[in-house]
Protein backbone atom coordinates (compact mmCIF):
# COMPACT_ATOMS: atom_id res chain seq x y z
CA UNK A 1 0.00 0.00 0.00
CA UNK A 2 0.98 3.65 -0.28
CA UNK A 3 1.89 5.36 2.98
CA UNK A 4 1.42 9.06 3.58
CA UNK A 5 3.39 11.29 5.92
CA UNK A 6 3.98 14.91 6.82
CA UNK A 7 7.22 16.87 6.80
CA UNK A 8 6.53 19.40 9.59
CA UNK A 9 9.56 21.55 8.73
CA UNK A 10 8.70 22.00 5.05
CA UNK A 11 4.91 21.69 5.53
CA UNK A 12 4.70 18.96 2.89
CA UNK A 13 2.36 16.03 2.41
CA UNK A 14 4.36 13.07 1.04
CA UNK A 15 3.45 9.66 -0.40
CA UNK A 16 5.83 6.68 -0.32
CA UNK A 17 5.57 3.10 -1.64
CA UNK A 18 7.80 0.07 -2.07
CA UNK A 19 8.99 -1.39 -5.37
CA UNK A 20 10.91 -4.53 -4.49
CA UNK A 21 14.18 -2.65 -4.99
CA UNK A 22 13.55 0.11 -2.47
CA UNK A 23 10.98 2.77 -1.67
CA UNK A 24 9.94 5.68 -3.83
CA UNK A 25 8.40 8.96 -2.69
CA UNK A 26 6.55 11.89 -4.21
CA UNK A 27 5.48 15.25 -2.85
CA UNK A 28 1.74 15.73 -3.07
CA UNK A 29 1.45 19.30 -1.83
CA UNK A 30 3.28 22.09 -0.04
CA UNK A 31 1.20 23.92 2.56
CA UNK A 32 1.60 27.46 3.89
CA UNK A 33 3.52 27.99 7.12
CA UNK A 34 1.15 27.83 10.05
CA UNK A 35 -0.98 25.05 8.56
CA UNK A 36 -2.63 22.89 11.23
CA UNK A 37 -0.12 20.04 11.50
CA UNK A 38 -2.51 17.86 13.51
CA UNK A 39 -5.18 18.12 10.79
CA UNK A 40 -2.55 17.39 8.14
CA UNK A 41 -1.47 14.28 10.07
CA UNK A 42 -5.09 13.13 10.30
CA UNK A 43 -5.29 13.55 6.53
CA UNK A 44 -2.12 11.47 6.06
CA UNK A 45 -3.45 8.72 8.33
CA UNK A 46 -6.80 8.61 6.53
CA UNK A 47 -5.10 8.42 3.12
CA UNK A 48 -2.90 5.57 4.33
CA UNK A 49 -5.97 3.67 5.53
CA UNK A 50 -7.69 4.41 2.21
CA UNK A 51 -4.77 2.97 0.26
CA UNK A 52 -4.63 -0.07 2.55
CA UNK A 53 -8.34 -0.73 1.95
CA UNK A 54 -7.96 -0.24 -1.81
CA UNK A 55 -5.00 -2.62 -2.08
CA UNK A 56 -6.83 -5.20 0.02
CA UNK A 57 -9.34 -5.51 -2.83
CA UNK A 58 -6.33 -6.56 -4.94
CA UNK A 59 -4.83 -9.05 -2.45
CA UNK A 60 -8.28 -10.43 -1.53
CA UNK A 61 -10.25 -10.45 -4.82
CA UNK A 62 -13.88 -11.49 -4.81
CA UNK A 63 -13.09 -14.20 -7.36
CA UNK A 64 -10.95 -16.03 -4.77
CA UNK A 65 -13.76 -16.33 -2.22
CA UNK A 66 -15.74 -19.55 -1.92
CA UNK A 67 -19.13 -17.92 -2.48
CA UNK A 68 -20.56 -14.85 -4.18
CA UNK A 69 -23.98 -15.17 -2.53
CA UNK A 70 -25.46 -12.04 -0.87
CA UNK A 71 -23.77 -11.22 2.45
CA UNK A 72 -21.03 -13.81 1.81
CA UNK A 73 -17.35 -12.94 1.96
CA UNK A 74 -17.14 -12.89 -1.84
CA UNK A 75 -20.14 -10.57 -2.05
CA UNK A 76 -18.61 -8.18 0.51
CA UNK A 77 -15.32 -8.13 -1.41
CA UNK A 78 -17.13 -7.35 -4.65
CA UNK A 79 -19.07 -4.53 -3.00
CA UNK A 80 -15.86 -3.04 -1.61
CA UNK A 81 -14.28 -3.14 -5.08
CA UNK A 82 -17.33 -1.39 -6.56
CA UNK A 83 -16.92 1.35 -3.95
CA UNK A 84 -13.92 2.79 -5.84
CA UNK A 85 -16.43 5.00 -7.69
CA UNK A 86 -17.63 6.51 -4.41
CA UNK A 87 -14.22 7.66 -3.22
CA UNK A 88 -13.92 11.03 -5.04
CA UNK A 89 -17.34 12.16 -3.82
CA UNK A 90 -16.53 11.14 -0.26
CA UNK A 91 -13.29 13.12 -0.35
CA UNK A 92 -14.95 16.30 -1.64
CA UNK A 93 -18.30 15.97 0.17
CA UNK A 94 -17.56 14.09 3.40
CA UNK A 95 -20.01 13.26 6.15
CA UNK A 96 -19.78 16.05 8.73
CA UNK A 97 -21.10 16.02 12.31
CA UNK A 98 -24.72 17.16 12.61
CA UNK A 99 -26.46 17.61 15.95
CA UNK A 100 -23.68 15.70 17.62
CA UNK A 101 -24.09 12.72 15.29
CA UNK A 102 -21.86 11.42 12.50
CA UNK A 103 -22.71 8.90 9.77
CA UNK A 104 -20.13 6.13 9.49
CA UNK A 105 -19.84 3.97 6.37
CA UNK A 106 -19.67 0.18 6.51
CA UNK A 107 -17.04 0.18 3.77
CA UNK A 108 -13.50 0.70 5.16
CA UNK A 109 -12.54 2.22 1.80
CA UNK A 110 -15.37 4.76 1.70
CA UNK A 111 -15.11 5.59 5.40
CA UNK A 112 -11.40 6.33 4.98
CA UNK A 113 -12.27 8.64 2.09
CA UNK A 114 -14.79 10.48 4.30
CA UNK A 115 -12.16 10.84 7.04
CA UNK A 116 -9.72 12.29 4.51
CA UNK A 117 -12.48 14.63 3.35
CA UNK A 118 -13.16 15.80 6.91
CA UNK A 119 -9.47 16.55 7.40
CA UNK A 120 -9.47 18.52 4.15
CA UNK A 121 -12.59 20.37 5.30
CA UNK A 122 -10.75 21.40 8.46
CA UNK A 123 -7.70 22.53 6.51
CA UNK A 124 -9.85 24.53 4.05
CA UNK A 125 -7.28 24.61 1.25
CA UNK A 126 -8.75 24.17 -2.24
CA UNK A 127 -5.37 23.50 -3.87
CA UNK A 128 -4.67 20.76 -1.32
CA UNK A 129 -8.06 19.17 -2.00
CA UNK A 130 -7.34 19.12 -5.73
CA UNK A 131 -3.91 17.60 -5.12
CA UNK A 132 -5.35 14.91 -2.84
CA UNK A 133 -8.03 14.02 -5.39
CA UNK A 134 -5.35 13.58 -8.03
CA UNK A 135 -3.26 11.49 -5.66
CA UNK A 136 -6.18 9.25 -4.67
CA UNK A 137 -6.98 8.73 -8.35
CA UNK A 138 -3.37 7.72 -8.98
CA UNK A 139 -3.45 5.13 -6.21
CA UNK A 140 -6.79 3.63 -7.24
CA UNK A 141 -5.65 3.45 -10.87
CA UNK A 142 -2.54 1.60 -9.69
CA UNK A 143 -4.76 -1.04 -8.08
CA UNK A 144 -6.78 -1.36 -11.29
CA UNK A 145 -3.60 -1.70 -13.36
CA UNK A 146 -2.23 -4.38 -11.02
CA UNK A 147 -5.47 -6.34 -11.42
CA UNK A 148 -4.83 -6.36 -15.17
CA UNK A 149 -1.27 -7.58 -14.68
CA UNK A 150 0.34 -4.21 -15.47
CA UNK A 151 2.86 -3.59 -12.67
CA UNK A 152 4.35 -0.38 -14.01
CA UNK A 153 4.38 2.96 -12.22
CA UNK A 154 2.66 3.05 -8.84
CA UNK A 155 1.29 -0.46 -9.44
CA UNK A 156 4.80 -1.82 -9.03
CA UNK A 157 4.23 -2.02 -5.28
CA UNK A 158 2.19 -5.17 -5.99
CA UNK A 159 5.50 -7.09 -6.16
CA UNK A 160 5.60 -6.84 -2.35
CA UNK A 161 2.06 -8.11 -1.77
CA UNK A 162 0.57 -11.56 -1.37
CA UNK A 163 -2.56 -12.15 -3.43
CA UNK A 164 -5.11 -14.93 -3.22
CA UNK A 165 -5.32 -15.04 -7.01
CA UNK A 166 -2.87 -14.63 -9.89
CA UNK A 167 -3.12 -12.71 -13.14
CA UNK A 168 -2.60 -14.92 -16.23
CA UNK A 169 -0.59 -12.05 -17.71
CA UNK A 170 1.76 -12.10 -14.74
CA UNK A 171 2.03 -15.91 -14.71
CA UNK A 172 3.01 -15.83 -18.39
CA UNK A 173 5.59 -13.10 -17.73
CA UNK A 174 7.09 -15.14 -14.88
CA UNK A 175 7.20 -18.22 -17.11
CA UNK A 176 9.17 -16.28 -19.73
CA UNK A 177 11.68 -15.14 -17.10
CA UNK A 178 12.16 -18.73 -15.90
CA UNK A 179 12.69 -19.87 -19.48
CA UNK A 180 15.62 -17.46 -19.57
CA UNK A 181 16.94 -18.64 -16.21
CA UNK A 182 15.30 -21.70 -14.61
CA UNK A 183 17.08 -20.94 -11.33
CA UNK A 184 15.07 -17.72 -11.01
CA UNK A 185 16.31 -14.29 -12.16
CA UNK A 186 16.14 -11.29 -9.83
CA UNK A 187 13.40 -9.78 -12.00
CA UNK A 188 10.95 -12.32 -10.54
CA UNK A 189 11.10 -10.34 -7.31
CA UNK A 190 11.09 -6.84 -8.79
CA UNK A 191 8.75 -7.04 -11.78
CA UNK A 192 6.25 -9.84 -11.05
CA UNK A 193 3.44 -10.30 -8.56
CA UNK A 194 4.88 -12.93 -6.16
CA UNK A 195 1.81 -15.20 -6.23
CA UNK A 196 1.91 -15.30 -10.04
CA UNK A 197 5.68 -15.83 -9.95
CA UNK A 198 5.19 -18.71 -7.51
CA UNK A 199 2.61 -20.33 -9.82
CA UNK A 200 5.15 -20.36 -12.64
CA UNK A 201 7.94 -21.43 -10.27
CA UNK A 202 5.85 -24.41 -9.10
CA UNK A 203 5.63 -25.58 -12.71
CA UNK A 204 9.37 -25.19 -13.18
CA UNK A 205 10.11 -26.90 -9.85
CA UNK A 206 8.10 -29.90 -11.02
CA UNK A 207 10.20 -30.01 -14.19
CA UNK A 208 13.43 -29.71 -12.18
CA UNK A 209 12.27 -32.50 -9.87
CA UNK A 210 11.60 -34.78 -12.85
CA UNK A 211 15.11 -34.15 -14.17
CA UNK A 212 16.67 -34.80 -10.75
CA UNK A 213 14.55 -37.93 -10.28
CA UNK A 214 15.65 -39.35 -13.64
CA UNK A 215 19.31 -38.82 -12.75
CA UNK A 216 19.18 -40.05 -9.14
CA UNK A 217 16.59 -42.81 -9.21
CA UNK A 218 14.59 -41.18 -6.42
CA UNK A 219 10.97 -40.18 -6.86
CA UNK A 220 10.16 -36.61 -7.84
CA UNK A 221 8.52 -35.97 -4.47
CA UNK A 222 11.56 -37.09 -2.46
CA UNK A 223 14.39 -35.48 -4.42
CA UNK A 224 14.47 -32.43 -2.17
CA UNK A 225 14.74 -34.56 0.96
CA UNK A 226 17.80 -36.17 -0.64
CA UNK A 227 19.18 -32.80 -1.72
CA UNK A 228 18.90 -31.57 1.85
CA UNK A 229 21.53 -34.16 2.75
CA UNK A 230 23.93 -32.43 0.36
CA UNK A 231 23.21 -28.84 1.37
CA UNK A 232 20.71 -27.52 3.90
CA UNK A 233 17.68 -26.03 2.14
CA UNK A 234 14.05 -25.23 2.97
CA UNK A 235 12.68 -28.47 1.54
CA UNK A 236 9.38 -28.82 3.41
CA UNK A 237 7.24 -26.35 1.46
CA UNK A 238 8.52 -27.16 -2.06
CA UNK A 239 8.12 -30.86 -1.26
CA UNK A 240 4.52 -30.19 -0.23
CA UNK A 241 3.95 -28.40 -3.56
CA UNK A 242 5.46 -31.34 -5.47
CA UNK A 243 3.14 -33.71 -3.62
CA UNK A 244 0.13 -31.57 -4.47
CA UNK A 245 1.11 -31.51 -8.15
CA UNK A 246 1.62 -35.28 -8.18
CA UNK A 247 -1.89 -35.67 -6.75
CA UNK A 248 -3.27 -33.75 -9.72
CA UNK A 249 -3.52 -30.24 -8.28
CA UNK A 250 -2.61 -27.52 -10.79
CA UNK A 251 0.27 -25.13 -10.02
CA UNK A 252 -2.29 -22.32 -9.82
CA UNK A 253 -4.48 -24.09 -7.27
CA UNK A 254 -1.53 -25.39 -5.25
CA UNK A 255 0.06 -21.96 -4.89
CA UNK A 256 -3.06 -19.86 -4.43
CA UNK A 257 -4.42 -22.39 -1.94
CA UNK A 258 -1.29 -22.14 0.23
CA UNK A 259 -1.19 -18.35 -0.01
CA UNK A 260 -4.91 -18.01 0.76
CA UNK A 261 -4.56 -20.32 3.77
CA UNK A 262 -1.69 -18.20 5.16
CA UNK A 263 -3.54 -14.93 4.53
CA UNK A 264 -6.57 -16.21 6.41
CA UNK A 265 -4.36 -17.11 9.36
CA UNK A 266 -2.79 -13.64 9.22
CA UNK A 267 -6.33 -12.24 9.39
CA UNK A 268 -6.95 -14.22 12.58
CA UNK A 269 -9.12 -16.87 10.91
CA UNK A 270 -8.95 -20.66 11.21
CA UNK A 271 -9.35 -21.75 7.59
CA UNK A 272 -9.13 -25.52 8.05
CA UNK A 273 -10.40 -26.73 11.46
CA UNK A 274 -10.56 -30.34 10.30
CA UNK A 275 -6.97 -30.23 9.06
CA UNK A 276 -5.81 -28.72 12.35
CA UNK A 277 -7.62 -31.47 14.25
CA UNK A 278 -5.78 -34.09 12.20
CA UNK A 279 -2.46 -32.38 12.91
CA UNK A 280 -3.19 -32.37 16.61
CA UNK A 281 -4.19 -36.03 16.56
CA UNK A 282 -1.03 -36.99 14.68
CA UNK A 283 1.27 -35.37 17.23
CA UNK A 284 -0.90 -35.79 20.32
CA UNK A 285 1.49 -38.24 21.99
CA UNK A 286 4.53 -36.08 21.25
CA UNK A 287 2.76 -33.01 22.60
CA UNK A 288 1.89 -34.79 25.83
CA UNK A 289 5.44 -36.01 26.26
CA UNK A 290 7.43 -32.96 25.23
CA UNK A 291 5.32 -29.91 26.01
CA UNK A 292 4.38 -28.04 29.12
CA UNK A 293 3.65 -24.51 30.34
CA UNK A 294 7.22 -23.39 29.65
CA UNK A 295 7.59 -24.99 26.22
CA UNK A 296 8.69 -22.77 23.38
CA UNK A 297 5.95 -22.97 20.67
CA UNK A 298 8.68 -23.30 18.03
CA UNK A 299 9.73 -26.60 19.63
CA UNK A 300 6.38 -28.35 19.17
CA UNK A 301 6.76 -28.81 15.42
CA UNK A 302 3.18 -27.66 14.87
CA UNK A 303 2.66 -24.81 12.42
CA UNK A 304 -0.65 -23.35 11.33
CA UNK A 305 0.85 -22.59 7.92
CA UNK A 306 4.13 -23.60 6.24
CA UNK A 307 4.51 -20.02 4.99
CA UNK A 308 5.38 -16.76 6.69
CA UNK A 309 1.88 -15.29 7.27
CA UNK A 310 3.30 -11.74 7.05
CA UNK A 311 4.59 -12.34 3.49
CA UNK A 312 3.35 -15.73 2.32
CA UNK A 313 3.70 -15.31 -1.46
CA UNK A 314 7.29 -13.98 -1.45
CA UNK A 315 8.19 -16.64 1.12
CA UNK A 316 6.71 -19.38 -1.08
CA UNK A 317 8.49 -18.05 -4.16
CA UNK A 318 11.83 -18.07 -2.34
CA UNK A 319 11.30 -21.66 -1.19
CA UNK A 320 10.28 -22.88 -4.65
CA UNK A 321 13.39 -21.36 -6.22
CA UNK A 322 15.50 -22.90 -3.46
CA UNK A 323 13.84 -26.19 -4.39
CA UNK A 324 14.95 -25.80 -8.01
CA UNK A 325 18.50 -25.27 -6.80
CA UNK A 326 18.14 -28.34 -4.60
CA UNK A 327 17.15 -30.38 -7.64
CA UNK A 328 20.30 -29.21 -9.39
CA UNK A 329 22.42 -30.20 -6.37
CA UNK A 330 21.07 -33.75 -6.51
CA UNK A 331 21.40 -33.92 -10.30
CA UNK A 332 24.98 -32.68 -10.06
CA UNK A 333 25.74 -35.30 -7.41
CA UNK A 334 24.73 -38.10 -9.80
CA UNK A 335 26.00 -36.47 -12.99
CA UNK A 336 29.01 -38.20 -14.46
CA UNK A 337 32.17 -36.10 -14.41
CA UNK A 338 35.89 -36.53 -14.05
CA UNK A 339 37.42 -36.71 -10.60
CA UNK A 340 37.99 -33.05 -9.73
CA UNK A 341 39.95 -33.58 -6.52
CA UNK A 342 43.07 -32.01 -8.01
CA UNK A 343 41.32 -29.34 -10.08
CA UNK A 344 42.05 -25.74 -9.32
CA UNK A 345 39.29 -23.22 -8.60
CA UNK A 346 39.07 -22.06 -12.20
CA UNK A 347 38.44 -25.58 -13.52
CA UNK A 348 35.97 -26.31 -10.72
CA UNK A 349 34.00 -23.15 -11.52
CA UNK A 350 33.98 -24.00 -15.21
CA UNK A 351 32.66 -27.51 -14.49
CA UNK A 352 29.96 -26.10 -12.21
CA UNK A 353 28.93 -23.63 -14.90
CA UNK A 354 28.61 -26.49 -17.40
CA UNK A 355 26.58 -28.47 -14.88
CA UNK A 356 24.29 -25.46 -14.33
CA UNK A 357 23.85 -25.02 -18.06
CA UNK A 358 23.19 -28.70 -18.79
CA UNK A 359 20.67 -28.96 -15.97
CA UNK A 360 18.93 -25.74 -17.02
CA UNK A 361 18.53 -27.01 -20.57
CA UNK A 362 17.08 -30.33 -19.40
CA UNK A 363 14.63 -28.44 -17.19
CA UNK A 364 13.62 -26.17 -20.09
CA UNK A 365 12.88 -29.22 -22.25
CA UNK A 366 10.87 -30.90 -19.49
CA UNK A 367 8.94 -27.72 -18.68
CA UNK A 368 8.11 -27.22 -22.36
CA UNK A 369 6.91 -30.81 -22.71
CA UNK A 370 4.51 -30.28 -19.78
CA UNK A 371 3.51 -26.68 -20.47
CA UNK A 372 -0.17 -27.58 -20.43
CA UNK A 373 0.26 -28.11 -16.68
CA UNK A 374 0.89 -24.39 -16.26
CA UNK A 375 -1.97 -23.32 -18.52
Amino acid sequence: MTRYSVDPERHELIATWGTGEGDLATRIAVLPAGTDTAALMRLARALTHLSEAAWRTYTHPASAAASQEPNSEGWRRAEERKAFDEVPGAVTRPHLPQDGMLDVEYSPLVESAHRAGRALHTLGNADLTDAVLTEVGTDLTAVENAELGDLTGRARQAVLLSREGASPVQVAAADRLLQQDPFGPAALFTEIDPTAAAVAAAHWLAAAAEVAAAASGHSATTVLLEADNIEALPHETPTLVLQLLEDGTSPYDAVTGLVRHALHIADGLLPDPAGLREQLEDIDDDLAQHTGPDTDPEDTGLRLTPLDPKRPAPDLLEDLLAGIRGCWLLHEEYDEHDDDEDWDDEHAEARQARSHGNFAQLVRETAAANHDRLI
